[in-house]
């Protein structure tokens, strides 16, 4: 179990005392379903990330993203919040006002190989995805 931020706690599957690492994957966490009804929810401030990227993907929810490069995004579920930090950014992820009842989602942390560990930050936003 791991805090982020002020108010959630996420199960940080990758990495643990047996594993670091499986291919690309370098962090694995899943958060809720949590009831926050009554709670100021995902609560993450501005943090720096270089040489990565995040795959975020909600259950319920929602989560808004905002970052150094301008992006700002509001991903509900079944959408999918993809971050290519490269060379560096600085994001929060916050739930808005007002948000849902829960909050139910995973983020996957990729390694990015050494050849794009410096391309410029983006952030990507996709609503329509396969089912």
């Amino acid at each position: 179990r791991v805090q982020l931020g002020e108010s959630t706690e996420v199960r940080r599957l990758l990495p643990n005392l047996g594993r670091r690492m499986v291919g690309a994957w370098a962090f694995v966490d899943h958060y809720g379903p949590d009831d926050i009804a009554d709670e100021p929810g995902m609560q993450v401030p501005p943090h720096p990330h270089m040489g990565l990227q995040t795959v975020s993907w909600l259950h319920e929810g929602e989560v808004l993203h905002r970052d150094s490069t301008g992006s700002l995004a509001t991903i509900r579920p079944r959408e999918l919040g993809l971050m290519t930090s490269g060379r560096a950014i600085s994001h929060s992820e916050e739930s808005p006002r007002p948000h849902a009842r829960f909050l139910h989602g995973a983020q996957l942390w990729v390694a990015l190989p050494d050849a794009h560990r410096g391309v410029e930050p983006h952030f990507q936003h996709y609503t329509e995805l396969p089912t």
